[in-house]
């Protein structure tokens, strides 16, 4: 803007013409406003990172990182808005309230089981697409990571013995999308701070634990009970709750995902001494297999925003899982190479999931997605 003629026309007067076409068609709003290209990054700080809830001021700089990775990954405009109620019925209807002004709302460090009361809520209310990123996210490249560690050790996702602690936002999320991929419901076991979820479990439940209580344990049953023969653990819980005897439970060549930030439930040297034969992850960028949300999240906006699609659903999901899993396995590119100069990425057990600057990421996943969302019919651009 340099001139007086330029200011007229973004301000007044000229702005006027484009409000006029947008009340008489609200669908121009994407033509003649960034409403297509700009995402809201919201939280009322109730489960910030491992921190706990410490509040939505507190929780800010999370928003903000996460609102740069949005442009930085994928050109997706983000802002950061910081709620400051613990009410989920205040929260709800403030986000609703805000609708006017994005292309889609990602939703971020919401306590559980709020967050799934929350997400369901406003997908209800909300002619845009809205996605909680602890719960898919986290699920997504989880999914992936295990899709390669599965292929790796000859394993099939339809016989493995699946253990998930942890029963907030990302543990559910996790166990819903490995059962929609494959797993069998009787293989699946979910534990919390309590313990295995069993059927008949008043303490500590909800309805979304509810759905993966099972008959064939008891209240006796612990966490290193449970891992006897499991082919998968995934942790999404706190640091040091994998003990060395949980570890030496499991079955041949075990998955290990100890996703627990900044400090995981094992640490890789030492999972690795115990069990020499695993597959390791974890959520921390200085061990390989770093199980990282920004490989998903900013890509499944672009396609999301650019197919202006009503939802992020299961299939788009999916569509990410498969093509973050598929990426892994073809041969890394040099700029990869110069980023992470100390490390080897030879298709194997201590490379199952790409590293966020792996630039093919922009033009793989939403291409992936998008073609999930238009055949699944949630596409409005196509």
């Amino acid at each position: 803007m340099a001139t007086q003629q330029d200011l007229s026309l973004a301000y007044s007067p000229g702005v006027a013409e484009p409000c006029l076409e947008i009340a008489r068609d609200p669908e121009l709003a994407y033509k003649y406003t960034n409403k297509g290209n700009m995402v809201a990054c919201i939280s009322n700080g109730t489960a910030v990172l491992g921190l706990g809830n410490i509040g939505a001021l507190a929780g800010k700089p999370v928003m903000e990182g996460k609102s740069v990775l949005f442009k930085k990954f994928a050109g997706v405009n983000c802002v950061d808005l910081c709620v400051d109620t613990q009410d989920k019925e205040e929260f709800v209807n403030c986000v609703k309230l805000l609708g006017p002004s994005f292309g889609g709302i990602n939703l971020e460090d919401i306590k559980g089981p709020d967050c799934f009361y929350v997400e369901e809520k406003l997908k209800s209310l909300m002619d845009i697409p809205v996605f909680h990123d602890d719960q898919h996210g986290t699920a997504i490249v989880c999914l992936a990571g295990l899709i390669n560690a599965l292929k790796i050790t000859g394993k099939s996702i339809e016989s493995v013995k699946v253990v998930c602690n942890g029963a907030g936002a990302a543990g559910i999320a996790c166990m819903k999308l490995i059962l929609a991929y494959g797993a069998k419901q009787e293989n699946m076991f979910v534990c919390d701070s309590k313990g295995v979820i069993f059927k008949g479990r008043t303490e500590g439940m909800n309805e979304f634990k509810e759905g993966f209580a099972t008959s064939a344990v008891s209240e006796k049953t612990s966490l290193a009970d449970i891992c006897k023969g499991a082919d998968v653990l995934i942790g999404v819980s706190g640091p040091k709750t994998f003990t060395e005897e949980v570890v030496m439970n499991l079955g041949k060549d075990p998955i290990i995902f100890a996703m627990a930030n900044p400090e995981p439930e094992i640490r890789p040297e030492v999972a690795k001494r115990v069990r020499p034969d695993c597959i390791m992850a974890t959520g921390r960028s200085d061990y390989p297999n770093q199980i990282n949300n920004v490989m998903c999240f900013p890509f499944l906006f672009r396609a999301t925003l650019d197919t202006r699609s009503s939802q992020i659903n299961e299939e788009m999901k999916m569509a990410a899982a498969i093509a973050l899993a598929e990426l892994t396995q073809e041969p890394v590119p040099k700029e990869v190479l110069d980023t992470y100069s100390n490390r080897s990425f030879k298709y194997g057990p201590d490379y199952v999931i790409p590293t966020p600057f792996d630039p093919r990421l922009i033009y793989t996943l939403p291409i992936a997605v998008a073609k999930a969302a238009i055949k699944s019919g949630v596409a409005k651009n196509t």
